[in-house]
């Protein structure tokens, strides 16, 4: 039977929608795999890795009646890449085989029984649901995600907190080392929850949220339970394991009551440390930024006794400062902002420093000094 029929460019959208999670090599060779299930027209395809699973229905042409395959993801992928976009292409079911045609091309591909797929088990039961504008959820996880740890033995640290009460949405995510904190309103009250998203489900999230804004904009609706989140947009169902653990009390992190603070523009700012990070060590990024009454110099040296000094003007008239940061952790923040101007609170050189947008709340960046 023909299991789907559609356009190349159609296929390949929805295909690709799903298969983000696949990996390549796996323990269970069925994991490298995508479940097809058909119902009449529509086709639902899932794929999982034990602890996210991703399904979608598409409406796709082929014929009618019931049917369930399993077939390799990511080999489907890259033979749909490599046909033109306009092209009607096949999928019939042969036996234990599946044969994709497109054109004068024919490929048979091996299956194997749908029901091996180990499918996630949903939570019995999930706190209240509630929904954002997908760009809302895609902005905040752009602003945060890039101090999530990767690797770290405190496994908590290698994801995301979400934190949801009341009408506030707030996401936070750091190392150890710096933590970056941003928030939305919602458009509903929900009771308090706070989950641990693992990495690999945020930069999947990155990956398929849509940035359209507007009146029409799509949204995301999000449930948690104890151990398990899931979300639904745009026909895709995304359900993911939580990270189990305490999450560090971030309200303790963020400092209060600096007396110093500069405000400046952050493009000038971002490329005075691009261009002194250069001559920094690659073990070594430390750079030092000296705050004086209307100068901001920054400085780096390296093994080799090379330096490079760069001086920006400020409008600042509070105490001189001398500090040390690692350089890399200054510029992800910087590069993953849009705002023109930036304001840094600072106490001494031994307390952390408070990277804030003038006149918005809505975003906090501290970053721990660096003994230079």
């Amino acid at each position: 039977m023909i299991v789907l029929k559609a356009t190349q460019d159609k296929l390949l959208a929805v295909l690709q929608s799903v298969s983000g999670i696949v990996e390549r090599r796996h323990t269970l060779p069925i994991l490298a795999n995508l479940l097809i299930r058909k119902t009449g027209s529509s086709v639902q395809l899932t794929t999982s890795d034990l602890e996210i699973q991703i399904r979608t229905t598409a409406e796709l042409d082929g014929d009618a009646g019931s049917f369930t395959t399993t077939v390799g993801a990511r080999k489907l992928i890259d033979i749909l890449r490599t046909m033109p976009a306009d092209q009607t292409v096949s999928l019939e079911s042969n036996q234990a085989k599946l044969i994709l045609k497109g054109g004068k091309s024919k490929f048979t591909l091996q299956t194997l029984p749908a029901e091996d797929f180990p499918l996630v088990q949903e939570a019995a039961s999930f706190g209240p649901a509630f929904s954002v504008p997908q760009k809302t959820l895609k902005d905040l996880l752009g602003q945060v995600s890039f101090a999530m740890a990767v690797h770290d033995i405190r496994y908590y640290l290698n994801g995301i907190l979400f934190v949801a009460e009341g009408k506030q949405l707030s996401l936070v995510a750091t190392d150890g080392h710096r933590l970056a904190y941003a928030s939305a309103t919602l458009d509903v009250e929900v009771p308090k929850q706070e989950v641990i998203l693992p990495r690999k489900t945020v930069l999947e999230l990155q990956r398929l949220l849509s940035d359209a804004g507007g009146e029409n904009q799509p949204h995301i609706e999000m449930q948690f339970a104890s151990n398990q989140a899931k979300f639904s947009f745009g026909g895709m169902e995304f359900v993911s394991k939580l990270v189990e653990g305490k999450f560090p009390d971030y309200n303790r992190v963020i400092p209060r009551h600096h007396k110093n603070s500069v405000t400046l523009g952050r493009q000038p700012l971002l490329a005075s440390l691009q261009r002194t990070a250069i001559l920094t060590s690659e073990k070594f990024k430390g750079v030092r930024l000296n705050v004086e009454p209307g100068t901001l110099r920054v400085a780096s040296n390296n093994a080799e006794q090379e330096e490079a000094v760069d001086e920006l003007d400020i409008d600042y008239g509070g105490d001189s400062i001398e500090i040390g940061f690692n350089v890399s952790y200054l510029i992800d923040a910087l590069a993953n902002m849009d705002q023109d101007m930036v304001k840094i609170d600072l106490q001494d050189a031994n307390s952390s420093a408070l990277v804030t947008i003038p006149e918005n709340a809505t975003f906090k960046y501290v970053v721990m000094p660096m003994r230079i």
